[in-house]
């Protein structure tokens, strides 16, 4: 079982079995938030019990030109008040300092869901960070993220770090530019 099935199942049994609103955050989290919704669906399937899942596709934009803005604006995404009394899943490939992500859930809660967790492919922890941390998360970073295209350069299962000038490759990747293979943690 990979790291995205077992995150599915922890969600399925965290949500239980419920109908699902996935709110998928662009352009990083749609090929994350494709596999995680097929094996939320393959759960599903094999259950005694169907889950209706809806997807619904959002831009966040936090940040111009490298300044930040006063106040977030989310692209796209039909009329949040059909968010009321609705389970809410909110896929985001990565999430930086959390002041983004806490920002949208301000404005999601606003809607009154039953319910709202959050999935990521991965936490970059920096000094910035403001301690915000998703219900569901493939792997936690604590350095230099290397590069925002790494789902297609390393594979969706896949993440690096560089420490001390090492570049490690995990889960899936045996080839590593320093030999040394180790669970991003």
């Amino acid at each position: 079982m990979d790291r995205t099935e077992k995150l599915a199942k922890d969600i399925m049994n965290d949500i239980g079995y419920c109908d699902i609103m996935v709110l998928c955050v662009l352009k990083g989290g749609y090929k994350f938030c494709a596999d995680l919704v097929e094996n939320l669906k393959n759960i599903s399937r094999n259950s005694d019990t169907f889950v209706s899942m809806k997807v619904d596709f959002i831009r966040l934009k936090s940040y111009q030109n490298d300044q930040a803005l006063g106040d977030m604006q989310i692209i796209g995404g039909d009329d949040f008040s059909e968010l009321t009394g609705k389970n809410i899943l909110i896929v985001e490939d990565i999430v930086g300092t959390g002041r983004t992500m806490k920002s949208l859930l301000g404005k999601i809660e606003k809607y009154k869901p039953n319910m709202i967790k959050v999935a990521s492919l991965l936490v970059k922890r920096s000094p910035r960070s403001d301690g915000f941390q998703p219900d569901c998360c493939n792997a936690e970073l604590h350095a230099y993220l290397g590069s925002v295209g790494m789902e297609e350069t390393l594979g969706i299962h896949s993440c690096f770090r560089q420490d001390h000038g090492h570049v490690t490759f995990t889960e899936g990747d045996s080839a590593t530019r320093t030999g040394v293979t180790q669970p991003c943690v």
